[in-house]
C-alpha cells in the first residue's frame, strides 16, 4: 500500500490542489482571477522548455538508434502491428467521443470569451502550400517559435539521421544530445514541482469565471475514458490474442498479463513496467528476442492508452470551443493529430506528454492557454492510460510472434516447455 501511495503521490497532490482550486473558484467566483498570474507562470515555464525539449529528445532518439540485422524481420513486423493497433485505437476513441459532447454546447460561447486568444482563422492556401508551411519554415529563428512545432520536429529528425550516419565521428554528438535529454527530463521534473500550485491557481480562476462547466466536463471525460479504455482492452486485446494463437492464445494472455497490468497501475509509468512486462510476455510463450524488442520499442512507440487519450483531449477542446467537425477532412485531421501526438509522449509519469499536448494545440489551431486544461486531462486519465499502454505492448508482441514464427508458434513453444 505504501509503494502504491508513493507512486501516486504526485498525482494525488496535483489532483488535490486542482480540487481545492475548483472549490475556491466556486466560492470566490470572479475574485478568484487574482491568482491567475500564478497559473500563467506555470504555463510560461512549460512553453519556454518546449522547443529545446523537442529538439533534444527527437534528435537523440534517432541519433542513437541501432538496428541489429537479425532483428530486421521482427522490427518490420513490430512497426506494422504498432501502426495498425494505434489506428484502431484512435478510430475507436473517436467513435466513442463523437457520440456525446464532453462539454455542453450551451457553454461554449462563454468559454471562448475567457481565453485571450481566439481560434485563429486559417489562410486560404491549397493543400500543397499548406503542407509545405506546416513541414518547413524559411528562417532558422522561426524554429524557436511554438507556431512551427512540426517544422522543428522535421529538422530534429534530419539532424538525428545526420548524426547517426556520421558513425564514429557522430558518437560524441549523440552522447551530448543524450546528456541534454536527461537534463531536460530533470528540468521537467523540477517544473512539475510547481504544477500543483500553478494548476490549482489556474483552475481557481477558470472555475471562478465559468462556474462548474469545466469541472463537469473533466468528470465526464474521466468516466468516459475509463469505460472506453476497459472496453478496448477486453475486446481488442482478446481479439489480438485470438488472432495470434486461437483460444489457447486468449487463455495464456489473460493468465499471465496480470502482473504487468498491476505494475502499470502501481507505478503509472510504462518505462517502469518494462521488466515485468517482458517477463510476462516470455511466460506467455513469446520468443525472447520478440518479447525484448517489441515490449521495449512499445514503451516509446506504441501507446494505445495515450492514442485514445489524445483523441479525448482533442475532442474536449472541440466541445470546449464549439469547433465543427462536419467535413471528412476535419475527422482525418483529428485522427492524424492524435497519432502524431502520441508518438511524442515519453515513457515517464506525469509531465512527459507536454510536447504532444502542445502539438495538439498547435495543429488544431487552439489558444496556448488551453495547455493547462490538457495537462489536467492527462493527469486524471494517467492510470488507465498506462494500463492500456503496457498491456497493449504484450498483445502486440503476440501478433509479432505469430508473424515471425508462423501459425503454430505457441503450440511449438509449449511442447518444448
Amino acid at each position: 500500500m505504501k509503494k502504491i501511495l508513493k507512486s501516486y503521490k504526485s498525482t494525488l497532490i496535483l489532483l488535490g490542489c486542482v480540487i481545492i482550486g475548483a472549490i475556491c473558484g466556486l466560492i470566490f467566483k470572479e475574485r478568484a482571477a487574482v491568482v491567475k498570474p500564478l497559473g500563467d507562470l506555470f504555463l510560461n515555464l512549460l512553453l519556454v522548455i518546449i522547443i529545446p525539449l523537442i529538439f533534444f529528445t527527437v534528435s537523440s532518439s534517432i541519433a542513437k538508434m541501432y538496428q541489429p540485422k537479425r532483428l530486421s524481420k521482427i522490427l518490420i513486423s513490430t512497426i506494422i502491428v504498432f501502426l495498425i493497433s494505434s489506428i484502431i485505437a484512435v478510430i475507436f476513441a473517436f467513435i466513442a467521443t463523437n457520440i456525446t459532447d464532453l462539454v455542453n454546447d450551451n457553454d461554449t460561447t462563454a468559454i471562448k470569451e475567457v481565453f485571450s486568444d481566439t481560434v485563429a482563422e486559417e489562410e486560404d492556401l491549397n493543400l500543397l502550400e499548406r503542407t509545405v508551411n506546416v513541414l518547413s519554415t524559411n528562417q532558422f529563428v522561426n524554429l524557436l517559435s511554438t507556431d512551427n512545432l512540426i517544422a522543428l520536429i522535421v529538422i530534429s529528425l534530419l539532424f538525428g539521421i545526420a548524426v547517426n550516419k556520421s558513425g564514429e565521428k557522430g558518437k560524441k554528438v549523440a552522447e551530448i544530445l543524450d546528456s541534454f535529454c536527461e537534463v531536460m527530463y530533470k528540468l521537467i521534473g523540477i517544473i512539475m514541482y510547481y504544477a500543483p500550485i500553478g494548476l490549482g491557481c489556474y483552475f481557481a480562476s477558470l472555475i471562478g469565471t465559468l462556474g462548474g462547466v469545466i469541472a463537469v466536463g473533466f468528470l465526464k471525460t474521466f468516466i468516459m475514458y475509463l469505460i472506453v479504455s476497459l472496453l478496448f482492452m477486453f475486446i481488442f486485446y482478446t481479439l489480438y490474442a485470438y488472432i495470434s494463437a486461437g483460444k489457447m492464445g486468449i487463455k495464456v494472455f489473460w493468465k499471465n498479463i496480470i502482473p504487468a497490468g498491476l505494475t502499470a497501475l502501481g507505478t503509472c509509468s510504462s518505462a517502469a513496467s518494462v521488466p515485468v512486462n517482458i517477463e510476462c510476455a516470455k511466460k506467455i510463450g513469446i520468443p525472447d528476442d520478440v518479447a525484448d524488442t517489441t515490449v521495449s520499442l512499445g514503451t516509446s512507440f506504441h501507446k494505445d492508452g495515450s492514442s485514445i487519450g489524445s483523441v479525448f483531449k482533442i475532442m474536449f477542446l472541440v466541445s470546449l470551443f464549439g469547433t465543427s467537425l462536419n467535413s471528412v477532412g476535419s475527422v482525418f485531421q483529428v485522427l492524424g493529430v492524435a497519432l502524431i501526438a502520441t508518438l511524442l509522449v515519453t515513457a515517464v509519469p506525469i509531465g512527459g506528454g507536454t510536447i504532444s499536448e502542445m502539438l495538439i494545440i498547435s495543429m488544431m489551431n487552439y489558444p496556448l492557454e488551453a495547455l493547462p486544461i490538457l495537462t489536467i486531462i492527462a493527469t486524471i486519465i494517467d492510470a488507465p492510460a498506462t494500463l492500456l499502454n503496457v498491456v497493449g505492448d504484450t498483445s502486440c508482441a503476440m501478433l509479432v510472434a505469430r508473424n515471425v514464427e508462423g501459425k503454430g508458434w505457441l503450440k511449438k513453444k509449449l511442447k518444448k516447455a
